[in-house]
């Protein structure tokens, strides 16, 4: 019985014929010309070595028109930097006559608080002149750089309160720009 279940399965397993597999036609190429060619040979590096070549020397009219573009953004940097410093000094100047008229006007102003609501709050009035009186002779006496380092190292320090300060500065000259615009409408 064995022999015949080995002969059902020699049966059962034949080989699949396989499809005969066509050939693409091979065409003939036209005759061309051919040239040889050598076999890629392996490049060894084997670079020269020489001196560096000395670069050709500049004309004298480009060493002049360099040296005078150089002198141009120099003078250029300078005059703008003097320019931004006398504004600053200017607007320092008319910000510290500013803060003294402010001061004489609170100082004016405690003489009639004194009379209106009393002595008490004329004090107020004269101490907060007297600290505004003194700000502006701060402001007067610094030269702006001093100022400008100041300012750094506050922020430096206080970097929140810098941040607040800007804000509130912000909004008052946005709410000045704005009823400016308001009045000429």
């Amino acid at each position: 019985m064995a022999v015949d279940q080995e002969k059902k399965t020699a049966t059962r397993k034949t080989p699949a014929k396989k499809a005969p597999v066509k050939k693409a036609p091979v065409k003939k190429a036209a005759a061309k010309k051919t040239t040889a060619r050598k076999p890629a040979a392996k490049k060894i590096a084997t670079k020269k070595t020489s001196a560096a070549k000395p670069s050709a020397p500049l004309k004298a009219g480009a060493t002049k028109a360099a040296a005078s573009n150089a002198s141009t953004t120099n003078d250029l940097k300078d005059r703008a930097i003097n320019k931004a410093r006398s504004t600053a000094n200017d607007g320092k100047a008319k910000a510290g006559e500013a803060i003294g008229t402010l001061s004489e006007m609170i100082e004016n102003s405690a003489k009639t608080i004194d009379e209106n609501v009393g002595e008490k709050y004329g004090d107020y009035a004269r101490s907060a002149a007297d600290a505004v009186s003194s700000f502006a002779e701060k402001v007067n006496s610094k030269d702006v750089d001093v100022m400008v380092e100041d300012a750094r190292e506050f922020v430096r320090k206080k970097p929140a309160v810098a941040i607040g300060a800007a804000a509130v500065v912000g909004l008052l000259i946005s709410r000045l720009i704005k009823s400016g615009t308001d009045d000429r409408t």
